[in-house]
């Protein structure tokens, strides 16, 4: 039994895409060559297409702006966001305050996360 429900599809895949540093960036492209790829996961799993956020490239979590970040939480809170992928959910916020966050968002409004090993409903 899928937890991806036609409610889900008939809102925005959301795949957000970070590395921390620079030095990431520079070295690691595989990484951000996989979170890219999330999109076709998204269609895979019955989205149209997926929307990108990769504002915060470069940027870390601790106690910085990240408008990414709040693009994607913007778009939780409006209803907009059926799902959200990324390569490893915990990836998604660098601190408790922005993970939980996004986890009671996503439980108000019914989205979903999405990562490698599975997808998370937190409504249950």
């Amino acid at each position: 039994m899928t937890k991806i429900t036609g409610d889900h599809l008939r809102r925005n895949a959301y795949v957000y895409v970070r590395q921390s540093t620079m030095d990431q960036l520079l070295h690691n492209p595989e990484s951000r060559r996989r979170q890219y790829a999330l999109t076709t996961r998204a269609r895979a799993l019955g989205w149209d297409d997926a929307i990108v956020i990769d504002d915060d490239l470069g940027r870390s979590g601790g106690g910085a702006v990240r408008p990414g970040f709040e693009r994607l939480l913007a778009a939780i809170c409006s209803g907009d966001a059926g799902a959200v992928f990324a390569l490893e959910a915990s990836r998604l916020a660098r601190n408790g305050r922005d993970w939980h966050t996004l986890l009671e968002f996503c439980a108000l409004v019914g989205s979903l996360i999405i990562d490698e090993d599975g997808v998370y409903d937190h409504t249950a």
